[in-house]
């Protein structure tokens, strides 16, 4: 009897929801996958699969068929809906095995699958397809748990699925998913009548019932069993990865240490140069690649990071185990599809000084350089005829003993999965390893994974990538007004962005405002104070923690002050120099440091006025801080060219719409100045404009776009007017 009682997995189940479903069984397997995929523990993103079966009428014989309802290709239990299933005839699935010519002819089976279709709006069926539709049971859950993943991938793996579960759960050996593997499960099944699951070596676990709640109850309880085993054994015949090797620094240490040394990673991972002509050399000479091996050139795509120093990861990095375990690889094939087949451990002392680009890059830059050398070798040696060509050999998972887990991809929540991908296979390891001993794939089985010809289609239609894609924008100010538009204009293209702003309530309004816009992964939320050194290094600091480091700056944080000569205060001019022309030197400098640290360029955009270059009445202050800012653009691109640093300016003008600049009497500054109203001021501005428009803070955003978004990238120290054409300010 399945009990209720839950240590290691979340039992979520809600009957009074399950009721409102009515008794729809695809309903209730979508809910059964939700609750699963809600659990990282039970499964990772988008890994696992579920289904159900129902009897429908077929719509050409109105006969009664039976229908297979399956998680189509690429999608997550997690949120699955009914756009994401596959619906499939299960005696045409049965069919194929009159079309099933063997292992080696494996792929046709995914073609054939096509030809199953009961719902023609179907996803597209997924290679696990037949390891469900082979089996007889109405519900069904594929999942890959972290403690039945460690039964799995231990030495020992049938001996101790035994040990737990006696009779009731079947065992099959590792074998790539696909229509033979369907088969096996059916003969398990059959050599093994009235079992509860079965156990797939090294890659997970295949469990069903009569009811989705069943089903659910039942993949809870083997997990749990399995949980509770690994639980008993862990470090008690031997410490926890053999104990620690290496003291963590503390909290705060780790990541300002994490933070200074992300850009210098992200850099090296992001295409600086793959393997060179010396190092390939060098590797040769040491026996470790074979003869016509091809290193392709160097990706122009930055890479997004992600940082975790969860307390799982210290103490595996800081293991005394870490050298023999890490080495390795991953078991489970959705771990290293997300992973690579191994990580790259940092040797370099937790304390090491960041601040030095050239001295710490020649500890690091040859690190990586083998890791390069080593995965080419691996392509060299696994590859087969028909193979596709070598994809970036630069690692996904780095590892910074005492300090914490880097993961770089081409977006955010890449990275941010990878991370959590890792973290289940160190999970797996400390369990296999509490039991028996952890085992890995062979290298050619991992290789066959990695480079098949199915995967390598899938990455084909995956949609190409938008202007800004793997680029980090730090825009100042980006609580309202310009700033926001300006951010989520650059995140609409592909960018992650870094919201900041001095006011509090108004960055809390946008980060909401952000995330119902492009989720979670697009954007992190820090205060800073332009004129505080301290609050711009830590604004940097939570860029390269969140994402790597910053590609793009845009200055735009301001305020106005409209006062004639003798009304003007030392204080408000202070406040104008303050704000304006040090917030632009101070953020400037520090976005500078990062990309020098990543070595690929980089966008400085200053939001300057059509005020630098026009004389109004009663503007000395602003007039002057803005003419300030606009010489600080030329002069930084004449310094930054060579680091391939581009800085130019946008010159708006009258920007009324959601902008701070119109509170604090600015408005009414400038209104008396040209002797209207307040009210009549957008009008009056629009009027005097060669183009007779009114200025929007989204015409500024597509300015800055225009310079960063890749058109314009061998122009540098130039000002774009965005101010409906002002006579005035026609730069000479």
């Amino acid at each position: 009897m399945v009990n209720f009682s839950f240590s290691h997995v979340n039992y979520r189940w809600d009957d009074s929801h399950a009721a409102t479903l009515g008794g729809d069984q695809i309903a209730l397997f979508l809910y059964r996958s939700n609750l699963l995929g809600a659990d990282l523990r039970i499964t990772n993103y988008g890994g696992g699969n579920t289904s159900c079966k129902t009897i429908e009428h077929d719509p050409l014989t109105g006969k009664e068929v039976e229908v297979m309802w399956v998680k189509g290709s690429g999608g997550d239990i997690g949120t699955l809906t009914r756009k994401g299933i596959a619906g499939l005839y299960v005696e045409k699935l049965h069919q194929l095995k009159n079309r099933y010519r063997g292992i080696e002819f494996e792929d046709e089976i995914v073609g054939l699958q096509l030809h199953c279709l009961f719902d023609l709006d179907s996803a597209a069926p997924s290679i696990d397809t037949p390891l469900h539709g082979l089996l007889p049971f109405r519900h069904i859950d594929h999942l890959h748990p972290d403690a039945v993943i460690a039964v799995s991938a231990a030495k020992d793996s049938q001996a101790i699925t035994k040990e737990i579960w006696g009779d009731t759960m079947g065992w099959v050996p590792w074998q790539r998913p696909g229509f033979d593997l369907g088969q096996q499960l059916e003969k398990c099944l059959s050599e093994n009548p009235g079992i509860r699951g079965i156990v797939l070596g090294g890659h997970g676990l295949f469990t069903w019932g009569d009811t989705s709640k069943d089903c659910y109850l039942n993949s809870l309880e083997i997990i749990e069993q399995a949980s509770v085993f690994i639980e008993n054994r862990l470090g008690k015949k031997k410490p926890v990865f053999g104990g620690a090797k290496t003291q963590s620094l503390d909290s705060e240490a780790r990541r300002k240490q994490a933070a200074a040394l992300a850009p210098i990673l992200r850099g090296l991972c992001s295409g600086q140069g793959f393997l060179s002509p010396k190092g390939l050399e060098s590797l040769e000479k040491k026996g470790k690649t074979g003869t016509g091996l091809e290193i392709p050139s160097g990706f122009p795509i930055p890479k997004i990071g992600h940082f975790t120093d969860d307390e799982r990861v210290l103490q595996f990095i800081n293991s005394n185990d870490l050298d023999r375990l890490a080495p390795l690889g991953t078991s489970c094939p959705d771990h290293f599809l997300r992973t690579k087949i191994q990580p790259l451990v940092l040797q370099l002392s937790p304390t090491a000084q960041t601040s030095e680009i050239s001295k710490i890059s020649e500890v690091i830059a040859p690190q990586f350089e083998q890791y390069r050398a080593e995965y080419a070798a691996y392509y060299d040696t696994c590859k087969h005829p028909n193979s596709p060509a070598m994809r970036d050999p630069n690692p996904v998972v780095i590892l910074y003993p005492g300090v914490g887990m880097f993961t770089f991809a081409k977006d955010k929540q890449t990275a941010r999965v990878a991370a959590e991908f890792y973290i289940n296979a160190i999970n797996v390891m400390r369990g296999a390893e509490a039991i028996s001993e952890y085992t890995a794939l062979p290298r050619q089985e991992a290789f066959d994974i990695e480079y098949w010809l199915l995967e390598e289609a899938k990455l084909q239609r995956m949609p190409k990538s938008k202007p800004l894609s793997g680029r980090v924008a730090l825009v100042t100010g980006s609580g309202g007004g310009i700033g926001l538009a300006t951010a989520k204009r650059l995140a609409a293209e592909g960018a992650c962005v870094v919201l900041n702003d001095v006011d509090e309530q108004r960055l809390a309004e946008a980060k909401a405002d952000f995330q119902i816009a492009f989720g979670n992964d697009r954007a992190v939320a820090t205060s800073l104070d332009v004129t505080n050194p301290n609050s711009v290094a830590k604004a940097f600091e939570a860029a390269c923690l969140a994402f790597g480091g910053v590609d793009i700056v845009v200055n735009n944080a301001g305020i106005s002050i409209s006062k004639g000569i003798l009304e003007h205060s030392v204080g408000d001019w202070d406040k104008l120099q303050d704000i304006l022309v040090k917030g632009q030197f101070l953020v400037s400098q520090a976005g500078v440091a990062v990309m020098r640290k990543q070595g690929f360029g980089g966008d400085i955009v200053n939001i300057v006025s059509k005020n630098a270059v026009v004389a109004g009445p009663n503007n000395l202050g602003y007039g002057a801080a803005k003419a300030a800012q606009a010489h600080m653009t030329r002069l930084l691109a004449a310094e930054l060219g060579p680091d391939k640093i581009r800085v130019n300016m946008v010159n708006p003008d009258a920007v009324i719409a959601g902008s701070n600049i119109w509170s604090g009497g600015w408005a009414e500054g400038r209104a008396k100045a040209y002797g209207v109203t307040v009210e009549e001021l957008p009008a009056y501005y629009a009027k005097r404009t060669l183009l007779g428009e009114i200025i929007l803070p989204e015409d500024i955003a597509n300015a800055v776009f225009a310079l960063v978004g890749g058109l314009l990238n061998k122009s540098t120290g130039n000002a774009l007017n965005v101010d409906g054409g002002v006579a005035m300010g026609f730069l000479r």
